[in-house]
């Protein structure tokens, strides 16, 4: 598959509203605009009248804009700022019924189908620290799939931690997901192969949406779709946190155990004070022999989530006899240094769990880059 790029366009002329282009020399965007020094760009800390262009630079999906994913302006061809030739998308459909626009999802559909049969559904889930992030970059990671006309494809937005705390976050998931397999006569998808896939905090959804099946307290009542189950059939798990109270255990740029951290804002108070809430929310604690396949990608060098988070959990997922597999990006970071060779191993996965064909696929390292 060839690698995706962002609308280069659009970004060069949201830039050159500040007077800079990737071009020009002096102090890059991320040294100007990094108002906490950690080296990378929070929603917030880009001037406003470019946020809009947020999600298409921020190509991991993990809320932040790193100096690679800044460098990567302008290098490629893009697709415009809408969605990608061949893809109709139906924008912020009401899962929950609310009109809270954070519960809401787009769906991705080929305007060319391949065969006859329904379509299998790949649902991405953004990152951000549970506390920042849209569903506007989902298209991005969905829309080759789709254009391929093999797969539908959706992108889930949900209440971040700000607005409300765990278990608000699956609640949200499980509802999108019951909405969809609801409308999958009306949309011609197959309600029985659906892959979810997220980053970040998004792998940490992904992965509690494919071992909470059926844990009534995870499930919530949100939505008009009750009569429908929100058990999926695959999981891409990138970099996303496994257990809330070891991510401290680790080094990292974050203090996870702190009053203020993404993981104590989560569950409504300080992390190591509120062990039954973090457990809650740890898809470690839940996992059961009937749970969902995973397919997990993360960084060997990752310093926001700690990679023991991922090596863990699949032990965890093995001891339990659920299918589960590897990716180690050497050297890689948090969402940085993942090139080619893991979007091939996500193709080959989804190719083998969504449309059965035959892929092999085990635990391997891939050198960061390639």
């Amino acid at each position: 598959m060839s690698p995706r790029h962002f609308p280069v366009i659009a970004l060069s002329l949201a830039f050159s509203l500040t007077g800079a282009t990737a071009q020009q020399p002096g102090p890059s965007r991320i040294e100007r605009w990094d108002r906490n020094g950690d080296g990378k760009l929070s929603r917030e800390e880009v001037p406003e009248p470019l946020r809009k262009n947020f999600d298409r630079v921020d190509k991991d999906g993990d809320g932040f804009v790193s100096k690679e994913e800044d460098a990567a302006i302008g290098q490629g061809p893009g697709g415009g700022p809408g969605p990608r030739e061949g893809v109709k998308k139906l924008a912020d459909l009401d899962y929950a019924g609310t009109g809270n626009p954070r519960q809401t999802l787009d769906l991705y559909l080929p305007e060319k189908r391949v065969g006859s049969e329904l379509l299998p559904l790949i649902v991405f889930i953004h990152g951000g620290a549970w506390q920042g992030g849209d569903k506007n970059g989902g298209g991005a990671k969905v829309g080759a799939y789709v254009a391929s006309g093999k797969y539908a494809g959706a992108s889930i937005g949900y209440r971040l931690s700000g607005e409300a705390q765990w278990p608000s976050q699956i609640h949200d998931c499980k509802a999108a997901i019951r909405w969809l397999k609801a409308h999958a006569g009306k949309y011609g998808l197959d309600p029985d192969r659906i892959a979810v896939w997220g980053s970040s905090a998004g792998g940490h959804l992904v992965a509690m949406l494919g071992v909470s099946d059926g844990i009534e307290e995870l499930e919530g009542k949100i939505g008009p779709h009750l009569d429908q189950n929100a058990k999926v059939h695959c999981v891409i798990d990138f970099f996303g946190s496994s257990e809330l109270l070891t991510m401290g255990d680790h080094e990292s740029i974050i203090d996870h155990n702190a009053p203020d951290s993404p993981e104590s804002k989560l569950v409504g108070g300080p992390i190591l004070e509120n062990p039954d809430k973090a457990k809650s929310a740890s898809p470690i604690e839940h996992i059961t022999a009937d749970d969902a396949p995973h397919l997990i990608v993360h960084g060997d060098k990752d310093r926001v989530v700690p990679y023991p988070q991922s090596t863990d959990y699949k032990k965890r997922l093995e001891s339990a006899a659920v299918p589960a597999i590897l990716v180690t990006v050497a050297g890689g970071e948090h969402g940085k240094g993942f090139g080619p060779s893991v979007e091939k191993v996500v193709a080959a996965y989804l190719e083998k769990m969504l449309l059965g064909e035959k892929r092999e696929i085990t635990d391997k390292t891939i050198p960061a880059g390639e």
